[in-house]
């Protein structure tokens, strides 16, 4: 069939509006390494030393997802620029770390909007304070009297 490559979905669904989930591992390691710019023994490097984990199938294969290609692109792009592999890792896990941060303050950030959305309908329904410091007392019961209250032993 023109416009399939052998082993793989087509070259056209890459895009993930268009073509499988992005986490779906449904590309074969030629299919990877083609749509990466990368040899297969290059990624097989780098799952063995950790810097992507491909999906496997039931006799072992490996199968790439989208997200995948994508962090070798990435991969390519770092060890291009003269950064080491274990630099490679280190800047993926940090930018893990900053990602997974964010995600937890946009939760925080949720969670205390609302916190003071609910402060502030709790304090639109209750009524307004008394300017008595005595709130047990009616305003048009106060006199003169004082009475002291003891509880026996």
């Amino acid at each position: 069939m023109p416009g399939r490559t052998p082993g793989g979905p087509r070259m056209g669904d890459l895009d993930p509006r268009q073509g499988p989930d992005p986490t779906a591992a449904v590309y074969v390691i030629s299919v990877a390494a083609q749509l990466s710019g990368l040899h297969p023994q290059t990624l097989r490097t780098y799952e063995r030393v950790g810097l992507i984990t491909p999906g496997r199938t039931g006799g072992g294969g490996r199968r790439y997802s989208y997200r995948d290609i994508e962090r070798l692109r990435e991969i390519a792009q770092l060890t291009a620029a003269g950064i080491g592999i274990e630099g490679v890792k280190r800047i993926l896990d940090l930018e893990n770390a900053v990602a997974a941060l964010r995600a937890r303050n946009a939760e925080l950030v949720a969670e205390l909007e609302a916190t003071r959305e609910a402060l502030r309908q709790a304090a639109a329904v209750r009524p307004a304070p008394r300017r008595s410091n005595l709130p047990a007392l009616p305003g048009s019961a106060v006199g003169q009297s004082v009475v002291v209250w003891r509880r026996n032993p």
